[in-house]
C-alpha cells in the first residue's frame, strides 16, 4: 500500500518522531539504569516480584507507598527500580489516590507505571486532518500534598518536627525550670514559668524537654546519646534571670528542672525513598518509643547507628531476632547450652537519623521483636 506522500511533511513526522525518541530512550534510560544497579544482567534474578502480584491496581485514600511496593515486589524498598517515571507528568516519583498502576515488561525487565499517564488511551489531535495529525500529550499536575505517603505520616510526624535525641551534655547547659507562676507546682497550657536564664538576644520559642533513658551501644555498652521526651513549647515574655515563659501546648506536665532548647524550624519532609544500603551495617534495636514493651508493624524503635556510621533516610534494614539458648539434654554432655542462630524477623526503614542514633519504623513483623535484636543491610 503507498504511503500518501503528505505523510512525509514536517508538520506530521515532527510530532511523531519527538514521540517515539522520547519513548525509545525512555526505555534505554531505564534499561541502563536496571544493569547499573544491579551490576549487569542479572537484574531480572535479583528483582523478585510478588508470586501474587496484580497486572494492575488503582490506587485508593489509606494506601502507603510501601504497601503498594508490597503487593508488586517481595522486596518493597526496589520500588525505585521498577517504577516508571513519566517525563510529561510534573511531579513524575508521585502516586495519588486514583492513579491506576500498571505491571509491564520492556525487554524482559518488569516495570510499572501509570496507565496512560502523560497521554490519553488514544492520541488527542489538534485538527481533523488525518494527514496532518499532531499527539498533543495532557499534563496531570496536582498537588504534593495530595500524593500518597512513603509511610504513615500520621506515625513519624512528631519525630521529624522536635528534638527526640541530646548528646550527654546538650540539656545540662540548656536553660531550665526553676518555679511556675501563682505558686503551681507544675505546669501547663496558659501557665507562666520562671526560667534561668534567656537574655537579651536569646531565641523567643522554645520546646520543653526532659532527659530520659540513654541510649547505648549494644555492643560496647558506650552512652550515644539521650531520648529526649517532649513536655511542650512555650514562648519568652520577659527575658532575665530568670525570665518568664508562656506554656502555649503540653503534652505533659511541666516540672521544676525541665530543660529548654530553642525551637526548631525545619521543613518536614514529606516523602522518603526506600533503598538498602550501599555497603553493609550492622547495629541493634535498644529502644522502644513511648513507653510499649511489644514491637511489631509501626513500632518507632531506636537504633545504635547513626549517620556517623553511614545511616541515611530511608535506609531500609532486615532485622534478625536473637537466637536463644538451648539445652541439650541428649549430648555426651548433658545439660550443655547452645545458642541458636539468628532468624529473619522483620524489615524498618529509617526516617530520622542523628550523629550517632537514628529512629526507624518497624514496616514488617513476622516474629516477635525485641530490643536488643539486631539489624543489618538486607
Amino acid at each position: 500500500m503507498a504511503i500518501p506522500s503528505r505523510l512525509n511533511s514536517p508538520r506530521f513526522t515532527r510530532p511523531w518522531r519527538s514521540y517515539s525518541t522520547r519513548r525509545v530512550w525512555s526505555v534505554l534510560s531505564r534499561l541502563a539504569l536496571a544493569l547499573c544497579l544491579s551490576g549487569g544482567f542479572a537484574f531480572a534474578d535479583t528483582l523478585e516480584l510478588n508470586p501474587n502480584h496484580p497486572d494492575r491496581y488503582t490506587v485508593v485514600r489509606g494506601d502507603t507507598l510501601w504497601d503498594i511496593a508490597g503487593r508488586f515486589l517481595n522486596r518493597p524498598w526496589q520500588w525505585p527500580e521498577i517504577w516508571h517515571i513519566n517525563p510529561e507528568i510534573r511531579n513524575p516519583d508521585l502516586i495519588y489516590p486514583g492513579d491506576t498502576l500498571v505491571l509491564s515488561y520492556v525487554n524482559g525487565v518488569p516495570q510499572i507505571g501509570l496507565e496512560n499517564a502523560g497521554y490519553d488511551s488514544a492520541p488527542a489531535y489538534e485538527d481533523s486532518d488525518p494527514y496532518e495529525q499532531k499527539l498533543s500529550p495532557r499534563i496531570r499536575s496536582k498537588p504534593i500534598s495530595q500524593a500518597i505517603p512513603t509511610i504513615p505520616m500520621n506515625i513519624v510526624h512528631p519525630f521529624l518536627s522536635r528534638p527526640q535525641v541530646v548528646g550527654p551534655d546538650e540539656l545540662n547547659q540548656a536553660p531550665y525550670v526553676v518555679a511556675f507562676a501563682d505558686e503551681h507546682i507544675i505546669g501547663g497550657y496558659g501557665n507562666r514559668m520562671f526560667v534561668r536564664s534567656i537574655g537579651e538576644g536569646a531565641p523567643t520559642a522554645y520546646t520543653v524537654l526532659r532527659s530520659g533513658n540513654p541510649y547505648k551501644d549494644a555492643d560496647t555498652g558506650e552512652t550515644l546519646g539521650y531520648e529526649a521526651v517532649y513536655i511542650g513549647d512555650a514562648h519568652v515574655e520577659q527575658v532575665g534571670d530568670p525570665a518568664t515563659l508562656f506554656i502555649e501546648r503540653t503534652e505533659q506536665e511541666a516540672r521544676i528542672g525541665d530543660r529548654l532548647l530553642p525551637l526548631r524550624s525545619e521543613q518536614l519532609r514529606l516523602s522518603f525513598q526506600p533503598h538498602a544500603p550501599k555497603s553493609k551495617v550492622r547495629g541493634h534495636i535498644i529502644g522502644v518509643v513511648n513507653g510499649v514493651n511489644q514491637i511489631g508493624q509501626y513500632s518507632i524503635v531506636a537504633l545504635d547507628r547513626g549517620t556517623a556510621d553511614g545511616i541515611e533516610v530511608g535506609h531500609v534494614l532486615q532485622i534478625l531476632q536473637r537466637g536463644t539458648m538451648i539445652r541439650d539434654l541428649i549430648g555426651p554432655y548433658s545439660g550443655e547450652t547452645v545458642n541458636a542462630p539468628e532468624q529473619k524477623a522483620g524489615l524498618l526503614m529509617v526516617f530520622r537519623p542523628y550523629e550517632r542514633v537514628s529512629y526507624a519504623l518497624v514496616m514488617h513483623a513476622a516474629r516477635a521483636l525485641h530490643v536488643l535484636d539486631a539489624v543489618q543491610t538486607p
